[in-house]
């Protein structure tokens, strides 16, 4: 993975492109994929959520209408956006500068943590997990969303529009093709659904299970503390 100080980088030039990109480039499903993520969760009445690397904030503004939401992201460009969205939106998240290998936060405070196309993005999965587990309840519940591998017919389909348009699509609506090859090489490398299972059980976590959506496109992991 790179420094943190270039993904950094790398989200702070997209950021004021990226709801527009995220819609574009996922033809509108990853509403369907967020929405999937709450869904899963039981959310009863426990709080607060904690949502990390929350970008635009897109995620933590319809939690907030189940639970009290701490909404976090390191990248200054996309917390004013999500700042702006949670106020047209009236969705009453407390938004906090944070990088997720370093939570400011004690330990136990959290009934659920979520990760939406994060961890993937982490310098340190291994530490940021364990910042993860810290700050979680017990007994408290991790959501993470990520790419996947899809397999099948989708396959070869999936890595020609991976590797091939989605950074030329992401270069010609952001000017930002070098963010969009990271993209593509970041998915590429990351982890199978099974191997990210190991990795939550290695960093303490019990009951890890995983759902692929969209034909694998995607994978949502869930474990607890």
């Amino acid at each position: 993975m790179p420094e943190a100080s270039a993904v950094r980088r790398m989200f702070e030039g997209v950021a004021p492109n990226y709801d527009l990109l995220n819609r574009v480039l996922s033809l509108g499903v990853d509403r369907s994929w967020r929405r999937a993520v709450v869904a899963g969760l039981t959310l009863d009445g426990e709080s607060p959520i904690l949502d990390l690397c929350c970008g635009t904030g897109d995620l933590a503004i319809e939690l907030a209408q189940h639970a009290d939401v701490v909404a976090c992201d390191f990248t200054w460009n996309m917390l004013t956006r999500a700042k702006a969205k949670c106020l047209e939106s009236g969705a009453p998240v407390e938004l906090a500068a944070a990088d997720t290998l370093s939570l400011p936060f004690a330990d136990g405070v959290f009934a659920a943590a979520t990760v939406v196309f994060g961890i993937r993005n982490l310098s340190d999965i291994d530490r940021g997990l364990e910042e993860i587990r810290r700050v979680l309840r017990p007994g408290g519940t991790l959501s993470v969303l990520e790419f996947s591998h899809p397999r099948g017919w989708l396959r070869h389909p999936y890595g020609l529009y991976l590797n091939v348009v989605l950074p030329r699509m992401g270069a010609l609506l952001s000017r930002r093709g070098e963010a969009y090859r990271y993209l593509a090489e970041s998915i590429t490398g990351f982890p199978e659904p099974e191997t990210l299972v190991e990795i939550l059980v290695t960093a303490g976590f019990r009951e890890p299970r995983f759902e692929r959506l969209s034909g694998g496109i995607v994978a949502i992991h869930r474990a607890k503390k």
